[in-house]
């Protein structure tokens, strides 16, 4: 009986091996198909709602987003949501990122095991922008009035483990975005999942992002009285409303390996690897490295390649256990955005 449920169990495990790989290479082919049908003209700037590019999470972020094999924390809603199922109890995570010309996006989410049913987890991702005073063609100088704008993105998302081995998770964002009067509104998908391959510590993740319909731009700035000044009519103002075309989300596609390597004297030193496919640019590669000591102090360190600007990134991490089962993690992570001034990110997360 034992030989035939380990042939059974290593038969589905191969069964979810290769349904992945036969879901990673379709998805893949799509995308390629699809790039392949603009090679005459870059697809940079082809997606709106590009605050949903923005990582979170300064350990993942310190790793050079090489983060969809990564274990999970409650940050993984982000990365990929099928590693959620690593969380015993519940946890709250949130960061601050104080980004590029004075752009601040700030993120929080919180995770909660529910015995024999899987994990749930929320988030909220939040970008603003300082106030700026608008000018006009007229007024060069400014009207004496500001705008603002702002994206905002809430999400709810589960996951389980349908094998040992093997689990799946999926959530679902409402995204808003406002620049001053107007605002944008959509629903976008996210799906992954973690392969533990059971070749001693390796695991394949995957994970497609932000898949949904296109968003536009609506308001009241919108609206204009338009004067037909080419007949003989009797110019009396016709209301009417600018056009506004809609725009994409920015679509991704991840996938990726990490493996551990366990040292002497309780360490740790993993390497991770990711590939991504975004619909609005290149293909894109990063690799992670981590090093563990006891499992309280991390050093890390990663690369990206074929970004923009962005290449080197650097990072540290803190493990604080307070009360019984209770711990607080601290991570730091610098990323290097050449021309422009470096990142600097801190994230925490409380196990409770």
């Amino acid at each position: 009986m034992k030989t035939h449920s380990k042939k059974t169990n290593s038969r589905r495990i191969l069964s979810l091996v290769l349904v992945t790989l036969v879901v990673m290479a379709s998805f893949v082919s799509l995308l390629s198909s699809s790039a392949s049908a603009q090679t005459n003209f870059t697809r940079s700037g082809s997606a709106g709602a590009q605050f949903l590019k923005i990582g979170v999470g300064a350990r993942y972020l310190a790793l050079g987003e090489a983060s969809v094999a990564a274990s999970g924390d409650a940050f993984s809603l982000y990365w990929n949501p099928a590693a959620l199922t690593e969380i015993d109890g519940q946890q709250l995570a949130f960061t601050h990122v104080n980004w590029i010309l004075d752009v601040s996006l700030n993120y929080a989410a919180y995770a909660k095991r529910i015995e024999d049913f899987g994990v749930l987890a929320v988030g909220v991702t939040a970008l603003t922008v300082p106030e700026q005073e608008i000018t006009t063609v007229e007024e060069p100088n400014g009207v004496g009035r500001n705008y603002s704008a702002s994206s905002y993105a809430i999400q709810i998302g589960f996951a389980r483990e349908l094998t040992h081995r093997f689990s799946f998770g999926a959530g679902v964002k409402y995204i808003y975005e406002s620049i001053h009067l107007e605002n944008a509104t959509g629903f976008a998908f996210d799906f992954g999942t973690m392969l533990h391959t059971g070749l001693r510590s390796l695991r394949l993740g995957m994970n497609i992002s932000n898949l949904g319909g296109e968003m536009r731009f609506d308001g009241p700035d919108l609206g204009i009285q338009y004067l037909d000044n080419t007949g003989d009519g009797s110019k009396i103002p016709v209301d009417s409303r600018i056009a506004v075309e809609s725009y994409d989300l920015p679509l991704t596609f991840r996938v990726g390996a990490a493996y551990d390597f366990d040292l002497s004297f309780d360490s740790r030193f993993t390497i991770l690897s990711e590939m991504k496919h975004p619909n609005d640019n290149d293909q894109q590669l990063s690799f992670g490295f981590e090093y563990s000591n006891r499992e309280k102090f991390f050093l890390r360190s990663g690369y990206k390649f074929n970004y923009a600007e962005e290449g080197l990134t650097l990072g540290a991490g803190l493990i604080a256990p307070f009360g019984n089962d209770n711990g607080l993690v601290i991570d730091y992570a610098w990323s290097d955005f050449g021309r422009l001034n470096s990142v600097h990110r801190f994230s925490a997360v409380i196990d409770f």
